[in-house]
């Protein structure tokens, strides 16, 4: 069992950077697999970016490409999510979820957090 706590949501304005913080419960948290996902308003929730227990593959959604880094501390049991050059359709929830590699789906979800990018 995993539990996934997020923090470091608020409010930014347009060009602004948040660094989104995951805590993980567990021992076996070196071995999941680790994503972030969001959710705006009246639509459905979208990957963001993942990263494998090992770190060296990233994945990352083209809408975030080039401006959005995922990584993980597997000491403090966290994983990260730094945004830059936020834009306003960035406004959303966004997810901290982890699987085991052998899973097709992401078993455990944090709560969200709120990210609002104002214009």
């Amino acid at each position: 069992q995993v539990q996934l706590v997020e923090s470091g949501g608020g409010l930014v304005q347009a060009g602004g950077s948040l660094r989104l913080s995951c805590a993980a419960s567990g021992r076996t948290f070196s071995s999941y697999a680790m994503a972030w996902f969001r959710q705006a308003p009246g639509k459905e929730r979208e990957f963001v970016a993942a990263m494998l227990p090992w770190s060296s593959a990233l994945y990352y959604a083209d809408s975030v490409k080039g401006r959005f880094t995922i990584s993980r501390d597997n000491a403090k049991n966290t994983v990260y999510l730094q945004m830059s050059s936020l834009k306003p359709e960035d406004t959303a929830v966004y997810y901290c979820a982890a699987k085991d590699v052998a899973s097709t789906e992401y078993d455990y979800w944090g709560q969200g957090t709120q990210v609002t990018v104002s214009s």
